[in-house]
């Protein structure tokens, strides 16, 4: 019969310890959002995804926006305050079916 004392030593040398695991980087969580924007705008979309895949890096809408949110968000506050004002306020909501 094994004494108490080796028992508990063969436990703690047969286990790896969890340090030893390389740690997976986890994935952002993702968000989805619905928002209203003018038929115009959402044609610049196109167009700048048109323009990216001319430059030979064809992108999806949701990265577009993602780029110009990163370029609104390195601007100094007085030039993102004068971007705001360029955009006019829409009414929200969806629109009316007609």
């Amino acid at each position: 019969m094994a004494s108490p004392a080796k028992a508990a030593v063969a436990k703690t040398v047969a286990r790896p310890k969890a340090a030893d695991k390389p740690t997976k980087a986890r994935k952002p969580k993702l968000v989805r959002d619905s928002f209203t924007i003018p038929k115009i705008e959402y044609g610049v979309l196109d167009e700048l995804k048109q323009r990216a895949a001319k430059l030979a890096h064809p992108v999806k809408k949701s990265e577009v926006l993602r780029a110009g949110i990163k370029a609104l968000a390195a601007l100094p506050d007085a030039v993102f305050l004068t971007a705001l004002e360029a955009v006019p306020a829409i009414k929200t909501g969806r629109p009316s079916q007609s």
